[in-house]
C-alpha cells in the first residue's frame, strides 16, 4: 500500500497522468452490458491516536446557522465513527473506460446549504452533466467554487435551485464568501461511475464492475490546517480569516474482479 499527496489545483489537468482521482488522461467513458460483474466492499478505518477535530466560532447569524446554541461548528474534515471508520473518504476504481451505467447517488448529485453547512460534504457529479445547487437558509450565502470550474454564486434567496455544467474532470473547493467562513466542501467531477462515499461505519460499495485487474483507491480531502488568509465578506464589506488545507491524501492497492465474484478490501489511514 503506497500513500501519496493529492494533485493540488494547478495540477489538475485532463491529459495529466498523475494520482489525481478524476485527472487521469483515459477515452471516454462507454457503458455497455456488464453481465458477469464482480462488486469489491471494504472499511476504511483510522488507526492511532485521533486528531482533535478542527472547529470555529459561528461569528454570524447565529439565530440560522447555529439553531442548538454551541457556539462552534465541526468543519467535519475528518469524521471518524465510533468503531473507528472514516466517512466521507472516497473510493474509487482507476483508469476505467468502460462498464455499467452511469449510477451516482443521487444525494451526492445536489447541493444544499442547510443551517450554514454545505450538504452533503462531499459531492461527486458526472463530468459534462449539471450540478444543482440550493440554499435552505434564509440570509446570503454565496458558493466559490475554485478548482477545475470556478464559479460564485450569491444565494440572497431560498427554495431557488441554480445549475452550472462541470465541464472538467477535477476537484472543486467550496467555500462561502458571506462571513460564513466555516463553511467548507469538496465537488469530485469524474469521468466514470465507479466511486462510492464510505458511510459513518467507513464502509463502501462498488458494484457490477466488469471482471479483470484493477487498481482501487481511497482519496481524503485531508484534515490539517495549513494557513490562513485574509477574505472579504461579501455583505458586511468586512475583512475575516479563512482556513486553508493541506492537500488531500490518497492510499492504494491491487484487486481482482472475478466474473460474479466478490472481492473485499479494507484501507486503513492515519495521521503519519
Amino acid at each position: 500500500m503506497k500513500r501519496y499527496k493529492f494533485c493540488g489545483v494547478a495540477a489538475i489537468l485532463a491529459a495529466a497522468l498523475s494520482t489525481c482521482p478524476q485527472a487521469r488522461s483515459q477515452a471516454a467513458y462507454e457503458v455497455v452490458t456488464v453481465s458477469d460483474g464482480g462488486s469489491i466492499t471494504g472499511v476504511v478505518k483510522w488507526t492511532g491516536e485521533k486528531p482533535k477535530p478542527i472547529t470555529l466560532p459561528i461569528t454570524k447569524d447565529p439565530n440560522v446557522c447555529d439553531p442548538e446554541h454551541t457556539g462552534t461548528r465541526n468543519l467535519e474534515r475528518l469524521e471518524i465513527g465510533p468503531e473507528n471508520g472514516v466517512a466521507n473518504t472516497v473510493v474509487f476504481l482507476r483508469g476505467v473506460t468502460k462498464g455499467k451505467a452511469w449510477d451516482l447517488p443521487e444525494a451526492r448529485r445536489i447541493l444544499d446549504q442547510q443551517h450554514c453547512r454545505y450538504v452533503p460534504h462531499i459531492s461527486l457529479v458526472q463530468a459534462g452533466t449539471d450540478f444543482g445547487m440550493k440554499s435552505s437558509d434564509p440570509i446570503l450565502h454565496t458558493i466559490h467554487m475554485m478548482g477545475a470550474v470556478d464559479y460564485n454564486l450569491p444565494f440572497p434567496m431560498t427554495g431557488v435551485t441554480l445549475t452550472r455544467t462541470m465541464r472538467k474532470t477535477g476537484t472543486v473547493d467550496l467555500k462561502c464568501n458571506a462571513g460564513h467562513i466555516w463553511m467548507n466542501g469538496v465537488i469530485l467531477i469524474v469521468n466514470h461511475p465507479y466511486y462510492a462515499i464510505t458511510d459513518e461505519r467507513g464502509e463502501f460499495r462498488l458494484n457490477n464492475i466488469p471482471p479483470g485487474e484493477y487498481e482501487i483507491v481511497a482519496w481524503h480531502e485531508g484534515w490539517r490546517v495549513a494557513r490562513e488568509e485574509p477574505v472579504l465578506d461579501v455583505g458586511t464589506q468586512t475583512k475575516t480569516k479563512r482556513l486553508f488545507f493541506t492537500d488531500p491524501l490518497t492510499w492504494d492497492k491491487k484487486v481482482n474482479v472475478v466474473p460474479n465474484g466478490h472481492s473485499i478490501v479494507d484501507f486503513t489511514i492515519s495521521e503519519h
